[in-house]
């Protein structure tokens, strides 16, 4: 069983929804203390925001980070609170904060505030240096960093996640990133999806954002991690406190690993992977990135009750 048999993979920006989390708000008290914790924190209602949008006001990524954080680490109290934890985390870009949550690294409350000025520091770096995102579908990372080498003439743009063997985010200049997305219909790409975003985030035009990101995490305590998290600048499990402050700073202008990420959590012998936050993103890649690879994503309140009361978490609870 490895090192438990039980990842939890946490998600990230464009995950997001109105009204996530409100049904678990008013069953779970557990949910409901997060959340008012997330408000009291922040000194505003994140929680209406999250409950009621409207989507204009979520999507900012100043709420949309902290929204996500809040409904991620609200499913994993429950779960704590049943005895079902894992042996090991990782999460997608902002999603690797929760995860560092979920392993004891970092408290919630000054995760919290950690991105929610990590959103507000990447809204204005695009303010600054105006950029854009797309993801390239049905064509090897090692066509689109090729693709990305060749638009370099018009700008910056480079990969920024790479979520799976068939699909690679790229970021950058708007020219630039446009020229990309051009280049990679003619090469064969099967679709290249414009993102909707307000910078171009993983990726050298977030430098605007870093000096006062780095000034944050230098003041705030990391500590050392209970349970390895799998870092996405290196696709490499850390735990001692400075070496993931390091990959925190490292992560704001460095592409995600993430497919590698999770071909490391497998070797592990992890034979579950729990999304725990809003969509189903991650469980989706999953499949793309290993068929063989078991996955569950516990966004809406059926499927979470349902996996509280199967064999299956019993199972995982029993390990430990």
């Amino acid at each position: 069983m490895g090192i438990g048999g039980l990842a939890f993979l946490f998600p990230g920006q464009g995950s997001q929804y109105v009204g996530m989390g409100k049904t678990f708000y008013d069953r779970y008290p557990a949910a409901k203390e997060v959340f008012d914790e997330a408000d009291d924190c922040l000194g505003f209602a994140l929680s209406r925001i999250v409950f009621e949008g409207p989507e204009g006001e979520l999507v900012q990524t100043r709420n949309t980070q902290p929204a996500i954080m809040a409904f991620s680490v609200a499913l994993m109290r429950i779960l704590e609170a049943e005895g079902i934890a894992p042996g090991i985390a990782a999460g997608h870009s902002l999603g690797e904060y929760s995860a560092l949550v979920c392993a004891g690294s970092l408290s919630f409350m000054e995760a919290l505030r950690t991105v929610r000025l990590r959103g507000e520091l990447m809204y204005e770096a695009g303010l600054r240096e105006p950029g854009t995102m797309a993801a390239v579908l049905g064509m090897e990372p090692r066509e689109v960093e090729k693709v990305c080498r060749e638009a370099s003439a018009h700008g910056i743009v480079e990969p920024a996640n790479y979520n799976s063997p068939e699909q690679t985010v790229i970021s950058g200049d708007l020219k630039a990133v446009k020229a990309a997305m051009q280049l990679a219909r003619e090469r064969g790409a099967k679709r290249v999806i414009s993102l909707e975003v307000s910078g171009a985030f993983h990726s050298s035009l977030m430098q605007e954002a870093l000096p006062g990101l780095e000034t944050h995490l230098d003041k705030i305590e990391i500590g050392e991690a209970r349970i390895p998290v799998v870092a996405n600048v290196d696709a490499r499990d850390v735990r001692d406190g400075e070496g993931i402050r390091r990959r925190l700073k490292e992560q704001l202008m460095r592409p995600v690993r993430w497919s590698d990420s999770i071909r490391h959590i497998a070797g592990f012998g992890c034979e579950l992977f729990v999304e725990v936050g809003p969509g189903k993103g991650l469980s989706r890649l999953l499949k793309k990135i290993d068929g063989n690879l078991k996955g569950i994503s516990l966004d809406d309140i059926d499927t979470f009750e349902s996996f509280r009361h199967s064999p299956l978490a019993d199972e995982f609870w029993a390990q430990r």
